[in-house]
């Protein structure tokens, strides 16, 4: 006897399995959109492409294009304009108008080309500043070359994160664990963490000195305090089942602390630790302002005071390209001390 298989029935299973297709190729179509998912490595790289490759376009457009912004003129011919000089840059309004009044007056007219103000140089300027300020010569006694600033900067940061790190993880963790240390410290440090950094600059040049000290104070300032509420908001994440499992097996207190909390929280804390870091680099130019000017700051500072705004850009871009590519290796590392974390290795 032969089953035949009615004709609705054929096309509901053509359907399903219709369905069933489309369910299946529209998560790889929508793979851009997918929350909480991670991209391939291809597309990773290309997103990563782009996130640079966009501003360097918007800038070199407004740069290169004259009809786009450009303001001022750069002055090529004087003319019969007397406060002109050739290489001055004046706006475009101020040129029509003397250029007009040449016209009226039968002079000769002055002449030049649409520039962008002094203050923003193009991107091949900046790109050759950046290898040129490592090989010229600082033209003053007073100044630095540019490695020894950033050297200098480095060291601040280092130290005042180190010292900040080095009281406020152990605090953090604390606060995070037990209810009795976070009842008697979070609610200073909440009030402390709103007072801003800088205005404790002249305390602390009265108390450490003019150098380096009061500057590496404004960086454990400006990170300390938000470290420490990070962190124990990171430990209170951990799954308290984790922690009666502890007890249940016997582990009493600095037992359970470093043989549950502490490996339970380190891929976080290592990720905390990676964007408190990035803090500590906003407060460096606050920071090195105070007491004696010194390191990177010192360095911009000096460059646009005499107008070498190429410089400046390219200090700091190195700024950003230190951070980056320190923040690249810690997360490095991060993917290899803790291969189990998926946070740390989506990205």
């Amino acid at each position: 006897m032969v089953n035949k298989t009615p004709a609705g029935d054929t096309s509901m299973g053509t359907l399903r399995s219709s369905m069933s297709n489309h369910r299946l190729s529209k998560p790889a179509k929508a793979a851009w959109f997918m929350p909480r998912k991670s991209l391939s490595a291809k597309r990773t790289k290309l997103l990563t492409a782009i996130s640079f490759l966009l501003p360097l376009m918007l800038w070199s457009l407004v740069s290169y294009v004259p009809f786009l912004w450009h303001p001022n003129i750069l002055i090529e011919e004087a003319g019969g304009v007397s406060y002109f000089r050739s290489g001055m840059q004046i706006k475009r309004e101020q040129f029509e108008i003397e250029r007009a009044k040449t016209i009226a007056e039968g002079t000769t007219e002055p002449s030049g080309k649409r520039v962008n103000p002094v203050y923003l140089p193009a991107p091949h300027e900046v790109a050759v500043a950046m290898y040129t300020s490592f090989t010229t010569e600082p033209k003053r006694r007073s100044e630095k070359w540019l490695h020894e600033s950033l050297w200098h900067s480095i060291q601040i940061i280092f130290w005042g994160f180190f010292l900040s790190s080095l009281i406020g993880v152990p605090l953090g963790i604390l606060c995070g664990t037990y209810a009795v240390v976070s009842k008697s410290s979070e609610p200073f440090i909440e009030f402390f963490r709103y007072l801003p950094a800088p205005a404790f600059g002249a305390l602390a040049v009265a108390i450490l000195g003019i150098h380096d000290g009061p500057k590496i104070a404004i960086i454990f300032i400006g990170t300390f305090f938000q470290q420490v509420l990070i962190i124990a908001n990171t430990t209170r994440k951990l799954d308290i089942s984790l922690i009666e499992a502890g007890l249940t097996l016997g582990a009493k207190k600095f037992k359970l602390l470093f043989s549950v909390v502490v490996p339970g929280v380190l891929p976080d804390l290592f990720r905390d630790l990676r964007i408190l870091l990035g803090w500590a680099w906003t407060y460096l130019i606050v920071a090195e302002l105070i007491g004696t000017s010194s390191g990177i700051t010192w360095f911009i500072t000096q460059q646009a005071r005499y107008k070498n705004f190429d410089n400046v850009f390219a200090a700091i871009i190195m700024i950003g390209v230190i951070g980056l590519v320190t923040d690249m290796i810690l997360a490095r590392i991060g993917k290899k001390l803790f291969p189990w974390d998926k946070a740390n290795n989506q990205h």
